[in-house]
């Protein structure tokens, strides 16, 4: 939409949620809070988006550094909604339209839901419209006073109510749209005349009735979505309702989610159709992962992209790596940062890797580390073998060719290659580069004493 601004609140220390964090930079599903009502106002069409900081104030703007559209104000002291607004006021000098007044600490936030109040905002040619929602139980929120013709005459704090207001179910979501004139032209006239001594931002709703201007109240058709995070219980719900949303839009566009209520993708992630997902699988919000794919129970992805048609085993953990297409990777198997595994890898379980390059049909199956290598097509890594990498100081490579055989137990100490089609006999210490198309075999020579047992008892 054409002419939105908007004011996102997003200074309060959060007490509730007993932490050491600012509340909106607590995560949901794999992003900040304050991410979510961004988010919404800028696919609503809102731009610029100003954030209203004040507690840890560097952290948030932190967040937000690379942001263009995202300018951020300094509330030095907490004086209530009223008063935060007007803090944002320079920042949306010259600013003639619609400005959108958001919660910083409101996740569940839809763009759907904003655009609605913009339109029927401005259809209905009003000075500030208001989002509310009927509930059950009302407690802790402001209630909704209309008048006959359903027409908003006040907000009333739940402190500040009286007990016929208390009855009213319809309540105030803290979301607004008003028209910027009519919003800097009468910031200045809320008062503090309340159980709190603060400046509300509920107050300018009088101030349009006093002056005849439309004052109205769109009502949310989901509660849920205007629910505001204090504490950490709130903050586990919020959260459990986005996955719940992400898991709905996965499962509709073509992926099968075994038990969605027991599986964790973050906000972000991408899987393509016909891949399936089982219980209690952890993705983050930066991962892709193609189609035709099996994710096993107990695995966690984070940072990855993941070709078509691989299958991660149950209980594995992979980090910022990369696999091609076909690849099997576990059970019980740990990709760190900087694994490339191409076409038809396998990755067995208790394998360990980073920072590795494996060439298309290579194997390692099991009990193996691999870190710092370089290694080729149709190559077998037997089990036991160990990469030696680091000598105290340094990081070394080693490098393995094409077509290499490299059997059980053997330890490779970088920096060391073993060239094509070479075959490395287990047990083997390799200190030295192999040829290719030989045998290296390091072992110390066996030796049997007859009777040595006997003659110990």
């Amino acid at each position: 939409m054409d002419n939105v601004a908007a004011i996102i609140l997003a200074a309060g220390k959060g007490t509730r949620m007993k932490s050491s964090l600012v509340k909106v930079l607590h995560p949901a599903a794999g992003r900040p809070m304050i991410d979510y009502p961004v988010m919404a106002a800028r696919a609503a069409g809102a731009a610029p988006v100003v954030l209203v900081v004040g507690h840890q104030a560097e952290a948030v703007q932190g967040h937000f550094h690379t942001a263009g559209d995202i300018r951020c104000v300094l509330q030095q002291e907490q004086l209530g909604t009223g008063h935060a607004v007007a803090c944002a006021r320079e920042a949306l000098a010259g600013f003639d339209g619609t400005v959108l007044i958001l919660c910083g600490d409101t996740p569940l936030l839809r763009e759907e839901t904003l655009k609605k109040l913009i339109e029927f905002h401005r259809a209905h040619r009003a000075a500030l419209t208001v989002l509310s929602a009927t509930v059950d139980d009302p407690h802790g929120y402001g209630r909704i006073v209309r008048n006959d013709g359903g027409a908003v005459l006040r907000i009333v704090e739940q402190k500040d109510a009286a007990p016929e207001e208390l009855a009213i179910r319809e309540i105030n979501s803290g979301i607004y749209c008003m028209d910027a004139a009519f919003l800097f032209d009468n910031i200045d006239s809320v008062g503090s005349d309340n159980a709190q001594k603060e400046f509300y931002l509920t107050d300018l709703v009088a101030v349009a009735v006093n002056k005849g201007l439309a004052c109205l109240a769109l009502e949310s058709g989901d509660a849920e979505e205007i629910m505001g995070v204090n504490d950490r219980g709130q903050l586990a719900e919020a959260a459990r309702i986005l996955r719940r949303r992400i898991n709905r839009e996965l499962m509709l566009s073509g992926v099968t989610i075994i038990d969605p209520d027991q599986t964790y993708i973050d906000q972000g992630a991408a899987i393509g159709a016909d891949t399936i997902v089982h219980p209690n699988c952890h993705i983050d919000g930066t991962t892709v992962i193609g189609s035709g794919c099996v994710i096993d129970g107990n695995v966690t992805i984070s940072g990855c992209r993941i070709a078509d048609n691989c299958h991660i085993k149950a209980g594995s953990v992979l980090e910022d790596s990369q696999l091609h297409e076909a690849v099997a990777v576990g059970p019980m198997a740990h990709l760190r940062p900087g694994t490339v595994l191409h076409a038809h890898v396998k990755i067995g379980n208790f394998v360990e890797t980073k920072k590795i390059v494996m060439g298309e049909g290579s194997k390692a199956s099991h009990l193996t580390y691999l870190g710092d290598a370089e290694i080729g097509r149709d190559v077998n890594i037997g089990c036991g073998t160990i990469t030696c990498n680091y000598d105290g100081v340094n990081k070394h490579r080693t490098v393995i060719g094409d077509q290499v055989f490299i059997g059980s137990d053997v330890q490779l100490v970088a920096p060391v290659t073993v060239g094509r089609n070479s075959l490395v006999a287990a047990g083997t210490t390799v200190t030295i580069d192999v040829p290719p198309d030989s045998l290296a075999i390091a072992r110390v020579p066996q030796v049997n004493k007859d009777g040595w047992r006997l003659k110990k008892k």
